[in-house]
């Protein structure tokens, strides 16, 4: 049993009895029942996502960070499958539509010690890189999409790191998917 100690409309900071009967204090999405990471691809290409998000850049932990399109389950569409939300945030977010949708993995615990959500990975293929529709910023978040060479995507990683921008364990995750 959870006890709620602060509750915003996108964020509760929650507690719960650990095995040693401490509380244990983690964040929970109230507005979500998942989130949804969407690895966008051609035959040779992957698209990136460079977002300055605020709690990174409040740590000084990076300028930006590296990621991919992503949104939240039924945050905004009542009753939306996770199929449902990954087709809508990949139009929103890139302004692409997959001819093909693959769901990787369910329930990835994205960091469990510190908060209760978990993701669905999908890879989304693309034939047509053509926008079906002007991607959104997310109020900023999204500042610019790169198209990386697959065979070169863990050197621009790498390079981006180096320039002081911050890898998402989504993304990372994700890119194991892309080479089995």
């Amino acid at each position: 049993m959870s006890e709620i100690l602060y509750h915003t409309k996108f964020l509760d900071l929650k507690s719960t009895p650990s095995k040693s009967g401490n509380p244990w204090v983690y964040a929970h999405r109230p507005n979500a029942t998942d989130v949804v990471v969407i690895l966008t691809v051609t035959d040779d290409e992957v698209l990136f996502l460079i977002e300055e998000r605020p709690p990174i850049q409040a740590e000084n932990k990076g300028k930006y960070t590296i990621g991919l399109a992503a949104g939240l389950v039924g945050d905004e569409r009542q009753d939306e499958t996770i199929e449902d939300a990954i087709k809508a945030e990949l139009l929103e977010e890139t302004g692409l539509i997959a001819h093909k949708i693959e769901i990787k993995s369910r329930n990835v615990a994205s960091s469990a010690g510190c908060t209760s959500e978990t993701f669905t990975i999908a890879i989304a293929y693309i034939n047509d890189k053509t926008q079906k529709q002007k991607p959104i910023s997310d109020n900023g978040v999204i500042v610019d999409r790169i198209w990386v060479k697959k065979t070169q995507v863990f050197a621009w990683l790498k390079q981006m790191e180096r320039e002081g921008n911050a890898l998402t364990a989504q993304s990372l995750a994700a890119l194991f998917y892309l080479y089995e």
